[in-house]
């Protein structure tokens, strides 16, 4: 069974696809499939233009993105769900309560890769990124509620996409730095 990354936003039209795409980028030849759902989305609807924008000047083609709306085989699948806001965690959580230990937003799961010991070797990579990372999540103080949410950049300017994006490529740092960590 392949790896999975799922990120989840709201309506699958800024962050999350903002978020498949350079986190696809980063990972490079790496063994993971990385997907992107809403937990509002309407199947089928193109990334947001200012999105697009930017998953283009990160030197992707967006122009087949669709949006897809969340289902709970997306989550019972992914080996790491990613979210944008707490609020999405919890509906994830809600769908699929299986995936509860492997469900995060993306800032959350940036900090505890960094408090995270280093990865047991014994399984995939990603799959023993997840559990330390799910081990280190008992050891942390709670970060103050914003702390978590990735701020929805909607309605707001180009540069506010790509202050997004950059804080998006930011929290990927350390997740990609526990996955070298774990092989």
């Amino acid at each position: 069974m392949a790896d999975e990354l799922l990120i989840v936003c709201h309506a699958n039209m800024c962050r999350s696809p903002m978020a498949e795409y350079i986190v696809r980028r980063l990972l490079g030849d790496r063994p993971v499939t990385v997907t992107s759902a809403g937990t509002h989305a309407v199947d089928g609807r193109p990334m947001h233009p200012y999105a697009a924008d930017v998953v283009a000047d990160g030197g992707a083609d967006p122009t087949g993105f669709v949006s897809r709306e969340l289902r709970a085989e997306h989550l019972t699948a992914a080996t790491l769900v990613l979210t944008a806001t707490r609020a999405q965690r919890s509906r994830c959580t809600a769908l699929a309560p299986a995936a509860l230990h492997r469900t995060f937003t993306l800032r959350q799961f940036a900090r505890l890769a960094v408090a995270a010991d280093p990865p047991e070797r014994v399984d995939t990579p990603l799959r023993d990124a997840v559990r330390a990372a799910a081990r280190a999540r008992g050891r942390l103080q709670p970060a103050i509620p914003d702390a978590d949410d990735l701020g929805d950049p909607v309605g707001g300017t180009p540069a506010d996409f790509r202050r997004c994006a950059e804080e998006i490529e930011r929290s990927v740092g350390p997740v990609l730095t526990l996955i070298g960590a774990a092989g």
